[in-house]
């Protein structure tokens, strides 16, 4: 569990952030598995899915545990997970990369997005996968599954580190997702990214406009040429960034 608060300001510096960009800077740092594997968008958005985790953990389905009727009971933690995930945030689910069997489907999705929240993670699949595109929420999975969660899984745990794609995924972590897929920001380690990775996409949509009129790369990407810094340092007074 952590302290920290995802501002509104830094949130806005994350969306305008590439998961690429982020892997880069986290790798400087000796963080080489923060990309969540086998996980795509539902559907993609055109904005960039920022928040904070809020998890719920999936075990083994054992047959005399898991029969239809337990949805009936008021403390099912995978409703209340829906029910209790706070607004912004987003929920990341540890299906153990098992899309056999459904996370969650298009009612209990579409329910989270109406109570605000920032974005759906499950290293699983979804049922109801068409509904869910349609949603403005950023989705993510690893693909379409329609049998129910219970054929093969067992919610059991709210708001604990868990395991989402082979990344270790703790409450309070930043979740950034884009077309490419999704990424895991340590809390910790959030600010300065945020400010980092900025500049980060300045240089590199100034090195592709650089490309596209025909440059040469090394030198470049990385610039390691003067020339190349002043042309960066006088586009970006050119173009306020």
């Amino acid at each position: 569990m952590t302290d920290y608060v995802l501002s509104e300001e830094t949130r806005a510096k994350y969306l305008k952030i590439s998961t690429a960009s982020l892997a880069t800077a986290l790798y400087k740092r000796g963080l080489r598995n923060q990309f969540i594997q086998n996980v795509v968008p539902v559907a993609p958005k055109p904005v960039t899915m920022v928040g904070q985790a809020f998890t719920l953990r999936y075990i083994p389905a054992r047959e005399d545990r898991n029969e239809i009727t337990v949805f009936r009971n008021a403390d099912h933690p995978q409703r209340v997970a829906v029910e209790t995930c706070p607004p912004g945030h987003v929920l990341v689910m540890d299906s153990r990369k098992d899309a056999r069997a459904a996370s969650a489907g298009s009612i209990l999705v579409t329910r989270l997005a109406m109570r605000g929240a920032a974005g759906l993670v499950s290293d699983g699949g979804f049922r109801d996968a068409e509904g869910i595109g349609k949603l403005d929420m950023p989705c993510y999975h690893q693909r379409p599954s329609a049998p129910t969660n219970l054929t093969l899984h067992e919610a059991l745990d709210i708001n604990i580190p868990i395991a989402c794609g082979d990344v270790a995924v703790f409450p309070g972590d930043v979740m950034v997702g884009d077309r490419d897929g999704v990424i895991v920001v340590p809390a910790h380690l959030a600010e300065e990214l945020a400010d980092e990775c900025l500049g980060m996409e300045s240089f590199e949509d100034f090195v592709l406009e650089q490309v596209l009129e025909g440059a040469a790369v090394i030198g470049l990407y990385p610039p390691t040429k003067d020339e190349n810094v002043q042309k960066y340092q006088d586009w970006r007074q050119k173009t306020g960034r």
